[in-house]
């Protein structure tokens, strides 16, 4: 590795830490959530942010995408606090640009903030931005094989989910393959099955992360 990488390196973790610091200082529980184009990342999203509303709990998004801002209209919709990020030529997001979009939101009145990246599995392994737990986001018509594929990002993450489980027999994958790849490459990972789009699996993550209502609703 050229000197020059290595000083890029040590810049990327020295942002993300910084990052990490802020959001602590602040009492924001930060989540990154990753995952390839149409993984279902920003139907998650929406979906936990509507479970979290009655429980009185200030939500923020910093939503990315190489243009537009689609997704992120979509969670201003639901009625929270959100930044929208261009990356243009960029495969993901970086904790510089995490950092100019902290401060267009109040953290003081946050809880919790979702970070949803580019849809990418490659480069976001590269770039840690200072969340506290990562998450990401795999569909069953991806295959198999995809944590077999990209192992780098499956390695480094907290909690895998395995979503539209219920095109599983539509696509001739079985997620119990997928479950059992991530298991051997990460054991002390943990694994959700969901079907976001009838609302399966939304609970059960949510549990995982450890995000509680504090009113009880739910």
């Amino acid at each position: 590795m050229q000197e020059r990488d290595v000083t890029s390196l040590e810049r990327e973790l020295e942002l993300a830490e910084a990052n990490y610091h802020l959001l602590k200082e602040n009492n924001v529980r930060a989540i990154s959530v990753m995952g390839a184009v149409g993984s279902g990342k920003t139907s998650l999203i929406e979906k936990m942010i509507t479970r979290l509303k009655p429980c009185a709990t200030g939500i923020g998004t910093i939503c990315a995408d190489c243009a537009g801002d689609d997704d992120h209209q979509r969670f201003l919709a639901c009625g929270v606090q959100s930044v929208s990020v261009n990356t243009e030529d960029n495969c993901c997001l970086d904790a510089l640009s995490v950092k100019h979009a902290l401060q267009s939101l109040s953290l003081e009145t946050m809880d919790l903030l979702f970070i949803e990246n580019v849809g990418n599995l490659i480069c976001p392994p590269d770039f840690p931005v200072g969340a506290e737990l990562e998450v990401i986001v795999i569909s069953v018509s991806e295959g198999e094989s995809v944590v077999r594929k990209h192992p780098k990002i499956f390695s480094q993450t907290d909690l895998v989910v395995v979503n539209k489980i219920d095109l599983a027999g539509a696509v001739n994958v079985s997620p119990q393959v997928i479950v059992g790849d991530y298991a051997q490459l990460n054991p002390h990972g943990k694994v959700v099955l969901a079907d976001v789009f009838h609302n399966r699996g939304i609970d059960a993550l949510l549990q995982a992360l450890k995000i509680e209502c504090t009113t009880g609703q739910w």
